[in-house]
């Protein structure tokens, strides 16, 4: 089964909550556990703040987030009309900030790896970043392998 939703609003810190809320919401069609669902709302929050923070230097603009229910899957794209990054790689590396003076921690693209299975972030200077975040629900990978 294929779901679909998009959600837009202002670039507005305020709005942060409400945007991790409605796409927890729309992933509970899945059931997925406690821990799945704050893991969502983890990463989504960090991409929100991202967009607030870094794309719109906190002047406001437009936040687009797209999710997708495929099979097990979620797909959630979120994407601000921005600035954009100038060097990905490195605004990606745990503890970079562009912002020391407001107490930013530079941890928010590690976040969102580590609670999300795949992550890419794709930006052009002047015209915003897309982030595309996947997580499968209920599918527990077998690690057996690993352990020797």
């Amino acid at each position: 089964m294929d779901e679909y939703m998009v959600l837009e609003f202002d670039g507005d810190s305020r709005n942060e909550s409400f945007a991790r809320v409605t796409v927890a919401a729309f992933v509970t069609r899945l059931d997925p556990t406690l821990e799945e669902i704050a893991d969502i709302k983890t990463a989504v929050s960090e991409a929100v703040t991202n967009c607030v923070i870094h794309g719109y230097e906190s002047k406001g603009g437009r936040i687009r987030i797209e999710t997708r229910l495929l099979d097990r899957t979620v797909t959630i794209t979120v994407k601000d009309f921005g600035i954009g990054i100038e060097n990905i790689s490195l605004a990606m590396e745990p503890l970079y900030t562009t912002k020391p003076e407001m107490d930013r921690s530079g941890m928010g693209f590690a976040f969102m790896e580590a609670f999300m299975d795949e992550l890419s972030v794709d930006s052009q200077p002047g015209e915003g970043t897309t982030v595309v975040m996947k997580k499968r629900i209920g599918v527990i990978e077998d690690k057996s392998s690993e352990i020797e």
